[in-house]
């Protein structure tokens, strides 16, 4: 399953907190979230986005 998700690009609704390679380009180097104007995703998406990016931080899997 891992093979096939690398392969294929994922939308904001199928990340998890685990694709944490992939919510990089929603952050800064700084590690700030980006806003709904720089990454053109809806309010939905950046909420999902925004939440799975806090689930990494709080478990390390992102810094």
């Amino acid at each position: 399953m891992l093979n096939e998700e690398i392969n294929r690009s994922l939308t904001p609704q199928e990340l998890d907190f685990t694709h944490a390679h992939i919510m990089a380009r929603y952050v800064t180097e700084t590690g700030k979230i980006l806003p709904r104007k720089v990454t053109r995703l809806s309010s939905k998406q950046q909420r999902k986005i925004n939440r799975a990016i806090k689930r990494a931080r709080n478990m390390l899997m992102m810094q």
